[in-house]
């Protein structure tokens, strides 16, 4: 019997998590509650075609270093980051999926008192992982995944709405600044 490889592209993984998150930092900014931003990644230009005087195009370019976490700004005078991260394992949260370098820019925040959080769309829900959470785990196991009990767990829900899409500021509120907007 032949057996067949599996193709599995993750060109688009954490599209539709980016898409709302952006969605509702558009919102929070337009209400003025909030100043977050996506991160661009960065990159080295190495070929550019200049197709007309309005029109420019990249050819070919490399990332010129590594990037920290997805989005970053300022909420009620703290500094804010934080990770989006989408998870088809319905049992447990790899660890795979957060890089060495992002986990010690981690630490860096929680040492310098900002916020820091991941939120992770897992099993059909939003959940707003606090960054000592993460590295609280990751100093006291040797696991290479967060079973989802522990995100359950620790994790705090984000309800998904109409507007906002995705109010994470208002767990934000409730882990962080102890109320409720």
């Amino acid at each position: 019997m032949p057996t067949y490889k599996k193709n599995i592209s993750y060109k688009n993984r954490g599209m539709f998590l980016e898409r709302i998150i952006n969605e509702t930092n558009t919102y929070y900014l337009s209400k003025d509650i909030a100043v977050i931003y996506k991160k661009p990644t960065p990159i080295k230009v190495l070929n550019v075609s200049f197709r007309s005087k309005q029109t420019t195009l990249i050819d070919k370019a490399v990332f010129s270093e590594t990037s920290t976490l997805d989005y970053n700004g300022i909420y009620k005078g703290k500094y804010i980051e934080f990770d989006a991260k989408e998870c088809k394992n319905k049992t447990s949260f790899p660890l795979s999926n957060i890089k060495l370098h992002q986990i010690t820019h981690i630490r860096n925040i929680i040492r310098h008192g900002g916020i820091v959080f991941l939120i992770i769309f897992m099993n059909n829900k939003f959940y707003l992982f606090d960054g000592k959470d993460l590295i609280d785990f990751i100093d006291t196991t040797t696991r290479k995944s967060i079973p989802y009990e522990i995100i359950q767990n620790k994790g705090h829900i984000i309800t998904e709405g109409y507007i906002p899409r995705l109010d994470y500021i208002k767990v934000v509120n409730n882990i962080y600044f102890k109320e409720i907007r």
